[in-house]
């Protein structure tokens, strides 16, 4: 493997690292949106993920002919830059870890809002419907026979 490959190899692990950072940033302004109900606002942000996604899975792409390869034969300029090399690499995998994180607590967050949601809409309709079963039988001019009345 000639040094050009291993300069390539870096560069690719560098713009990975730099959109995880992003990825990561916004899955915390995610769960800031998520956790203050603004659904606007948070559509927006996972608009702008999803191209984050994108060029991540674009970079994935790039980077699978260095997957097979032994890291022992490639042949960096110094020894330094294969070191910040492995430590970005290492630096993605945490990240990686973490947004995967993000994305469960939001994926729960949303779905404990969504729960509430339904119920407190169960509660308003039962409200709304014992409003207008009173309503109803309370109507001047409408005659009701109580049942519960001897003679």
């Amino acid at each position: 493997m000639v040094a050009s490959d291993t300069e390539q190899l870096a560069a690719l692990i560098s713009l990975k690292h730099a959109c995880l950072l992003r990825l990561r940033e916004m899955g915390r302004r995610q769960l800031e949106l998520i956790g203050e109900g603004r659904v606007a606002e948070l559509l927006d942000v996972l608009g702008a993920k999803q191209s984050f996604m994108t060029e991540l899975q674009r970079i994935e792409r790039a980077l699978d002919p260095f997957r097979d390869q032994a890291p022992d034969s490639r042949n960096w300029s110094t020894p330094d830059r294969r070191q910040h090399c492995a430590e970005e690499a290492a630096g993605c995998e945490r990240l990686l870890g973490e947004i995967v994180d993000q994305e469960k607590r939001a994926e729960s967050e949303l779905t404990r809002r969504r729960d509430l949601a339904a119920s407190q809409l169960q509660g308003t309709h039962a409200a709304g419907q014992a409003r207008r079963a009173y309503v109803t039988q309370n109507q001047p001019g409408i005659n009701h026979m109580n049942l519960l009345s001897e003679g």
